[in-house]
């Protein structure tokens, strides 16, 4: 007499149970990646005020590349969000700002929602290490390395015609930037925090990232360019400045 081998049966998934199972390991897994993309990558910020309008308004979302500055070089042109360097908040504008809710907390924390702390600041970057940064010439232009630049992306008053309310002439210090608000007017950036610590220069190290997508509202979404055309020579006059 032959013994003959019976298969095992297949059992279900487990109903609700398994599909239960499955979408906690799904999001458990999404959350890790968002959290490591917040970690390493791209990070959520919110704008607050209206220091780079109509560039950035307020209330608007921009998605930051945290390997900047780290890994690929801050360049001038580009929007950075940096930590204050130490007392610029404090002579900023009022803001916009709220405290989160307990579950906004928990999303901020692991990259699902934008961060709106009081932490943070974002400008333009307009000069980085060596460059020598002026305002303004005869027809009211920020110069660099005695470069005069066209500003597309600046907010000036009616009525106004320089770039800057006030006077500055500095050289950047390696390993830093110059940082300006496109609304020029009403952006308490570099050339108001000279009288801190930092003399108004923000540190690389303190660079959180180049913001590159301004995601939300969805009628705004939009990449986020350095504009390049506006520091044609810059550099080349750098390498000048340096030699003489």
């Amino acid at each position: 007499m032959t013994e003959q081998a019976t298969a095992p049966t297949r059992k279900g998934r487990g109903g609700i149970f398994g599909f239960l199972r499955d979408l906690i390991v799904i999001l458990l897994v999404a959350f890790l990646i968002s959290f490591l993309l917040k970690t390493f990558l791209v990070r959520s910020f919110y704008i607050p005020s209206g220091s780079m309008e109509h560039t950035l308004e307020i209330n608007d979302r921009i998605l930051v590349n945290q390997l900047v500055p780290k890994v690929i070089g801050v360049e001038r042109g580009d929007i950075v969000v940096f930590r204050d360097p130490g007392g610029w908040l404090q002579l900023a504008p009022s803001v916009n700002t709220a405290a989160p809710s307990p579950l906004e907390s928990v999303l901020q924390s692991i990259g699902l929602a934008a961060d709106t702390s009081s932490d943070y600041v974002v400008k333009r970057v307009i000069g980085i290490g060596g460059d020598h940064v002026a305002c303004c010439d005869a027809d009211g232009r920020v110069t660099v390395n005695g470069v005069p630049l066209n500003e597309p992306y600046i907010v000036i008053p009616p009525g106004e015609t320089r770039a800057s309310k006030i006077d500055f002439d500095v050289t950047v210090p390696e390993g830093s930037v110059w940082v300006m608000g496109d609304n020029r007017y009403n952006s308490r950036d570099s050339r108001y925090n000279q009288d801190q610590p930092g003399k108004g220069f923000v540190a690389e190290s303190e660079i959180v990232g180049r913001a590159f997508l301004l995601n939300w509202p969805l009628n705004r979404f939009t990449w986020l360019g350095n504009y390049p055309d506006t520091f044609t020579g810059v550099a080349k006059a750098q390498k000048t400045h340096a030699g003489s």
